[in-house]
């Protein structure tokens, strides 16, 4: 499975315009060479029909073939379908991979949990016995501790909440770097060297 973001960077709505049009392409070489494509998520343009970026899922054993032959800048050249007379003639998009997050799937098989003596506040019985527990998730490493209650029971509970919750929390921040790591993407459009060029109001590939 690859991702791919299609990104009008910090170009105007022509841009836009050339990145619903690059998906609709994409969308017809994926069909003719059985790869499924799935949309991820997409950013309105400025302007109607206009998308500012868009993620796709490529699946299927041309996936990756169909990927490389996108990577990279595309051209097209034509007239601004929303400024007439307007001078510029060459409007570009990026294209680029992605990394998709990937959510901790977690069972109690993986997790060692230990009891501990306990300590801090509670007096005696919690210093004296062995009611707090420490749980470890083993493939990652990521390990709790809670002594909060007196009751080993209650503390392992709450120390598998815990721990759940940190796996969690590990997940989403992972998430948030590979989010921002695509925002990058859109300041990276190269104006130049196009992998792809089209030309005219019918979006027609040419060699050049």
């Amino acid at each position: 499975m690859i991702a791919l973001q299609i990104t009008s960077g910090q170009g105007p709505p022509e841009c836009q315009w050339v990145v619903t049009r690059v998906r609709g392409a994409l969308l017809a070489e994926a069909v003719a060479c059985d790869v499924h494509v799935h949309d991820v998520e997409a950013a309105a343009g400025g302007r109607e029909g206009c998308l500012r970026s868009c993620s796709l899922l490529l699946e299927g054993s041309g996936a990756e073939a169909v990927a490389d032959r996108w990577r990279g800048t595309v051209q097209w050249i034509g007239e601004s379908p929303f400024r007439p007379g307007h001078r510029r003639r060459n409007w570009f998009v990026g294209i680029d991979t992605f990394v998709l997050p990937e959510r901790i799937e977690w069972s109690a098989d993986e997790v060692r949990v230990e009891a501990m003596r306990g300590s801090g506040p509670g007096g005696q019985h919690v210093n004296t016995t062995a009611s707090a527990v420490r749980a470890t998730h083993l493939p990652t490493g990521l390990s709790v501790v809670s002594r909060d209650e007196r009751s080993q029971h209650r503390n392992r509970s709450l120390a598998l909440a815990r721990l759940a919750a940190a796996l969690a929390g590990r997940c989403d921040a992972r998430e948030a770097d590979l989010r921002h790591g695509r925002w990058r993407l859109h300041a990276r459009v190269e104006r130049g060297r196009a992998r792809r060029v089209f030309r005219g109001p019918g979006f027609e590939e040419t060699d050049r």
